[in-house]
């Protein structure tokens, strides 16, 4: 391979897509109003700093003062809203996660950054850069209540089945965790995550409709198929406890999802990937947190082995051939990431922080025939079920 130098990607924070709603926006305010109604959720990508800014004028949920009160009388129990153990949730598990990885990387420390919004909510960003293991990794959290504008329950209704009778704005509630991170060793594989709640409020602050979303999934640089296997495998386990049509349709969701069109290859080996989860709120919780759990049972293990192996300068190129390919995903098919570059006041720095820290770009470039970096590309053409779908 020619040597040149990689591209150098600056970016911070973003929740990856699952919304089917980027036509939700009517005028200027509603869509700045919308997204980040969705961001929490991880249903548009987005920076949850974009969600603190001026420029959102979002009136109070009624819920947000009854919450304040509840959370400063002591810790959040089953017998509290949805909202507060889904938030209790996703903030003990970034605390988990930062812990462990800060461990493995051995030299890295997650920077920290903490905000609020006036109109209720909060969110903490902890970013990881230059690490001994990871070039970069962040793990986010956000929470927000605000108002759904007229056009984003009216879309609701129309693309999502939303049973939601309200005329005008109504009050909602979102929360959500969301990582990725990219090993420095091409024979460690990124990794992306995201959990996420949704709730519709009652004039009084109680819940009207809710629903649950998110996935994980694996993209490695040089396939070994023990890792696939483990990786899905753990989530298949969990998604086994619940209902044992989850795995199957989640893992061909995923595969369908993170699919780049214009290459025709996945972006990487996939994992699950899930929406408008509702029915059983409860059962459903216990789903998100017994998946959230897994996270580190599901990734750390396949680091361990893979983080000191030794490689060449030849497999670090292939790398960042393959973080370009993560990148033109990103920009030119996530929909969440392309709403949020289009939206007005949209910190950008933040919204692009899933981006790896260097990716490359080759003109033509194939991989030799019968090469390691052949077989993964065979893969990626053809996804390929690890485990049986049974």
């Amino acid at each position: 391979m020619a040597v040149s130098t990689p591209a150098r990607l600056t970016s911070v924070h973003s929740f990856h897509s699952t919304s089917r709603a980027a036509t939700l926006i009517a005028s200027r305010r509603n869509q700045q109003v919308f997204f980040a109604a969705l961001a929490a959720t991880g249903a548009v990508g987005l920076s949850y700093s974009i969600l603190s800014t001026d420029k959102m004028t979002m009136a109070h949920c009624d819920a947000v003062s009854d919450d304040k009160k509840r959370k400063s009388q002591g810790p959040i129990t089953d017998r509290d809203p949805m909202r507060l153990r889904m938030e209790a949730f996703i903030k003990d598990l970034q605390n988990r996660i930062v812990t462990e990885i800060q461990q493995l990387d051995g030299r890295g420390e997650f920077v920290r950054t903490a905000w609020e919004r006036k109109e209720g909510g909060e969110g903490i960003t902890c970013v990881l850069s230059d690490g001994k293991v990871f070039e970069k990794a962040g793990v986010g959290i956000s929470i927000v209540y605000g108002q759904l504008p007229k056009a984003a329950v009216e879309q609701m209704r129309h693309d999502r089945g939303k049973n939601i009778e309200a005329d005008g704005p109504v009050p909602f509630f979102a929360a959500g965790i969301s990582l990725v991170m990219h090993p420095h060793n091409p024979n460690a594989p990124t990794v992306h995550m995201n959990y996420r709640y949704f709730e519709i409020e009652n004039p009084d602050g109680s819940p009207k409709l809710s629903w649950f979303g998110g996935g994980a999934d694996l993209t490695p640089s040089y396939l070994f198929e023990e890792d696939a296997v483990h990786f899905h495998q753990t989530l298949k386990d969990g998604c086994d406890k619940f209902d044992p049509s989850y795995y199957k349709d989640f893992k061909q969701w995923c595969d369908k999802y993170f699919f780049i069109k214009h290459r025709g290859e996945a972006r990487g080996i996939g994992g699950i990937f899930f929406d408008d989860l509702g029915d059983k709120p409860e059962e459903t919780f216990a789903f998100i947190k017994e998946m959230g759990n897994r996270f580190l049972t599901s990734y750390v293990p396949i680091m361990e082995k893979r983080k000191s192996m030794r490689y060449t300068d030849d497999m670090k190129e292939w790398q960042q051939l393959r973080r370009g390919r993560y990148v033109e995903f990103n920009l030119v098919q996530d929909r969440g990431t392309k709403f949020g570059l289009s939206t007005p006041g949209a910190r950008i720095e933040a919204i692009l922080m899933t981006l790896p820290l260097t990716a490359r770009w080759e003109y033509m470039h194939e991989p030799a025939l019968k090469s390691r970096e052949a077989e993964l590309m065979d893969v990626l053409k053809t996804p390929k079920d690890w485990i049986p779908l049974v």
